[in-house]
């Protein structure tokens, strides 16, 4: 007996449903990496802005060297290697 065209669209929506949940932990894993792509630029550029700020009093000196150790421990714990400026 032949079969329908019902059966057939079923058939290939459960076919394409396969290959959407083969490819899902590819997708979940490219946007975990671009979102922590994303986190470590901010914290990269957050720690350049807080080296280029210059002042004279010892606790703006202090809050900023808080700022500091706080982003590059961020980063650390990215993993991400630190340029010496």
């Amino acid at each position: 007996m032949a079969r329908g065209w019902e059966s057939k669209s079923v058939e290939d929506q459960v076919a394409e449903h396969e290959i959407h949940l083969a490819k899902a932990p590819a997708l979940h894993k490219a946007r975990e990496d671009s979102a922590r792509k994303r986190e470590i630029q901010s914290l990269q550029l957050q720690r350049e802005r807080i080296l280029s700020e210059r002042t004279s009093s010892p606790l703006r000196r202090a809050a900023l060297g808080a700022a500091l150790s706080e982003v590059e421990s961020k980063l650390k714990a990215l993993d991400v290697k630190l340029g010496e400026d």
